[in-house]
C-alpha cells in the first residue's frame, strides 16, 4: 500500500514538473514570437508594450495573492466566500464598463446603427460564452475519466483557462488604446489577488507541498500577459476586429462569473456576505473605470 502511494506521489510530482516546465517553455517561445512580430511592425510596438505591461500587472496580482500561502493557515469558508464575491463583482463591472460599453461605442463609430451595434455585441458575447462552455465541458469530461493525480493537473489547467479571458480583456483594451485600459488592468490585478490566494490554498489543501502550490498558483497567471499581447496584436492588425474582441472577452468573463465564481461563493452558506462583497467589488471597479478613463 505504501509503495503504491509513493508511486502515485512520484507520478504526481513528475506531472506537475512537466506541466510547469511546459508552461514556461510555451510562454517563453510565444513571447519570442511576439517580439519578432514587434520588430517586423514597429508601429505596433507601443500598444503591444502597453498590453504586456497590463498583462504583467495582472499576473503580479495572482503572484502576490499566492505568496502568503507559504506562511498562513487555512482560509475560513466565510472569508473565502467574501473574496470570491469581491472578485466576481470586479469582473462583472469590468465586463460591463470596460468591455461591453466600449464595444458598443466602437461599433457605432464604425458605422453600425444602434440596433446593429447591439446585435454585434450580443453575438460576440454569445460566442465568448459558448467557447468557455465547451472548454468547461471538455475539462469536466476529462476530469471524470482521470485519476486523482491527473485530476489535479486538470484543476490547474482549468484555473489557467480561467485567466485567459482576463488576459484577453486587458490586451484588447490596450491594443485599441481605450481610455479605460489602465483602470481595467488595475481592477483585474486586484481581483487576481484573492484568486491567486484561493488557488494556492486549494492545491495545498489537496495535499500538495505549499511551495509547489504557490509556484503553480503563480504560473497559472502567466497566460495573462501572453494573451494580452496576442490579442493586442490581433486587434492592431485590423480595427474591424476591435468590437468583436471586446465582446468576446466580455462573454468569456461573464461565463466565468456566472458559472464558476458566483456559485462557488454561495456554496458554504455565506451568500449574503458574498453578495455584499460582490457589490463592493462592482462599485470599486466602476469607480476605477470612471476615474482612470
Amino acid at each position: 500500500m505504501r509503495v503504491t502511494q509513493a508511486v502515485a506521489l512520484g507520478r504526481n510530482g513528475r506531472i506537475f514538473r512537466y506541466l510547469l516546465g511546459g508552461t514556461i517553455l510555451f510562454c517563453g517561445g510565444l513571447l519570442l514570437l511576439i517580439q519578432a512580430l514587434v520588430l517586423l511592425d514597429q508601429s505596433a510596438q507601443p500598444r503591444l508594450l502597453q498590453a504586456l505591461q497590463a498583462g504583467l500587472l495582472c499576473a503580479s496580482g495572482t503572484a502576490l495573492g499566492a505568496l502568503p500561502v507559504l506562511c498562513m493557515g487555512n482560509l475560513s469558508a466565510r472569508m473565502r466566500d467574501r473574496l470570491l464575491g469581491f472578485g466576481a463583482g470586479v469582473m462583472l463591472a469590468a465586463t460591463v464598463f470596460s468591455l461591453l460599453v466600449p464595444a458598443l461605442e466602437v461599433a457605432r463609430e464604425q458605422g453600425f446603427s444602434a440596433w446593429g451595434a447591439g446585435a454585434l455585441a450580443s453575438i460576440g458575447v454569445l460566442l465568448g460564452v459558448v467557447a468557455m462552455h465547451l472548454l468547461g465541458r471538455r475539462l469536466a469530461q476529462r476530469q471524470g475519466e482521470q485519476s486523482l493525480a491527473s485530476g489535479l493537473v486538470l484543476f490547474v489547467i482549468a484555473i489557467t483557462a480561467h485567466n485567459v479571458p482576463e488576459g484577453m480583456a486587458v490586451g484588447v483594451a490596450a491594443g485599441a488604446g481605450l481610455s479605460g485600459a489602465q483602470g481595467l488592468a488595475i481592477g483585474i490585478a486586484l481581483q487576481d489577488m484573492p484568486e491567486g490566494l484561493i488557488v494556492a490554498l486549494g492545491l495545498a489543501s489537496a495535499g500538495m507541498a505549499r511551495g509547489k502550490a504557490v509556484l503553480i498558483g503563480v504560473a497559472s497567471g502567466l497566460v495573462e500577459p501572453l494573451f494580452a499581447v496576442l490579442c493586442a496584436w490581433l486587434v492592431g492588425i485590423s480595427q474591424l476586429l476591435l468590437p468583436w474582441g471586446l465582446a468576446l472577452a466580455a462573454g468569456a468573463m461573464l461565463f466565468v462569473v456566472i458559472h464558476e465564481v458566483v456559485p462557488e461563493s454561495q456554496r458554504e452558506g455565506h451568500g449574503s456576505e458574498a453578495c455584499l462583497a460582490l457589490t463592493a467589488g462592482f462599485c470599486l471597479m466602476m469607480v476605477l473605470d470612471t476615474a482612470l478613463a
